[in-house]
């Protein structure tokens, strides 16, 4: 199975944290359309023939995007590739994009899953990260997508804010409250071209100690956990039949194709990645011209890749499969520092799986990164 990501490089305002390829010049939303549509064509091969599980619209803020513009992407598609009974058609959303009028027209495509960004229920907080939402418009998103039938959703949270009106447990009982069926919980981190980034380079913004924000990740895993959520990826939690197809094939390594400017692409072999300019991709789309770069992946780079991803998930590192595959003996090679893993309490093996524990997932990057084949 396959996956298809489409990248919407429009928002409305720059959020203070985020670092992902964006603009909010949107008056080329029909032209990026247009490009976008024109790409799926030019990289029909891509995928093999595969058949096509789930597709995502991610960015900036698809939610920008109108009934029109949703359903002529979504049938270029259908049209293009071979898609399963049921796909898993997933939209982001900004809350204060839900409202009764977009959610009407949203019913009349064919996404079937919501993806909110709230980031936090605290006007203070939102107004500081520079949001375009308010808590109530939060709120109102999530019983609107209820009302409307999109009872399969998503609502994104941000802990490790050093922000002195931020409160985890208020804004963590009242997404519980809500009952959502995915959970997607992000550590804030400084990225050097933000807002925030440039804040803490001038010293008027500190990070929030290491130690707090795994205080506040262990109180994150524990709570969802004891209201039923599965912890079934790093920073994915779901009732159980409610994880996302698509992020979930993304870890298990399946290829997946993605569209748009900045969006990047997987086939097992190697990654292409699309020019993250907007001007530049429309440009080379009117020439019928695709512009990316492509990296082959060696067999140290699969074998990192397979780590990493493996380390991720509830299901843990295959490292039967990595033998076999690709011809690395992982229990053989690090059988020192395993050991040390699992008398530490961070790791242990089961059916040929590497699982972290909860000590391991607050070092997951870290155990991974010591488990890295190097090379050239």
């Amino acid at each position: 199975m396959a996956g298809i990501y489409i990248h919407i490089p429009f928002c409305r305002q720059a959020c203070h944290y985020c670092d992902f390829h964006f603009s909010t010049s949107n008056d080329r939303t029909t032209q990026m359309v247009d490009a976008i549509v024109s790409e799926i064509d030019l990289q029909i091969a891509y995928l093999n023939d595969e058949t096509v599980e789930t597709i995502y619209f991610g960015g900036g803020t698809p939610s920008l995007l109108s009934k029109t513009d949703l359903k002529r992407i979504i049938a270029k598609i259908r049209s293009s590739y071979s898609l399963s009974e049921s796909p898993e058609i997933t939209l982001e959303a900004n809350p204060d994009d839900l409202t009764e009028d977009y959610l009407g027209e949203l019913v009349h495509t064919d996404v079937n899953r919501l993806s909110i960004g709230i980031q936090s229920f605290n006007d203070k907080v939102l107004k500081w990260m520079n949001r375009a939402h308010d808590g109530q418009q939060a709120l109102n998103s999530i019983s609107m997508a209820r009302d409307f039938g999109f009872d399969n959703f998503s609502l994104d949270l941000i802990f490790g804010v050093p922000y002195s009106s931020y409160n985890l447990n208020s804004d963590l009982k009242t997404a519980i409250d809500h009952s959502p069926p995915h959970i997607s919980t992000y550590n804030l981190t400084i990225e050097p071209k933000t807002v925030f980034g440039k804040q803490h380079d001038l010293g008027q913004l500190i990070e929030v100690p290491e130690e707090t924000a795994a205080e506040q990740y262990e109180y994150l895993m524990a709570s969802l956990i004891d209201k039923g959520y599965s912890h079934y990826e790093i920073s994915n939690f779901a009732i159980p039949g409610k994880e996302s197809h698509h992020n979930r094939n993304y870890w298990r390594q399946e290829p997946y194709l993605g569209i748009g400017p900045s969006a990047h692409s997987f086939d097992g072999h190697s990654r292409q990645y699309n020019v993250a300019n907007n001007q530049k991709y429309l440009k080379a789309l009117s020439e019928n011209i695709v512009p990316l770069e492509i990296e082959v992946l060696n067999t140290s780079q699969k074998i990192n890749e397979a780590i990493m991803m493996g380390l991720r998930t509830s299901q843990g590192l295959d490292v039967q499969a990595l033998k076999d595959d690709l011809e690395w003996d992982l229990l053989a090679k690090n059988a020192g520092y395993l050991k040390q893993l699992m008398d530490g309490e961070f790791a242990y093996i089961k059916k040929n799986k590497l699982i972290l524990n909860t000590k391991g997932k607050l070092v997951a990057d870290r155990i991974a990164s010591d488990l890295f084949v190097a090379y050239d």
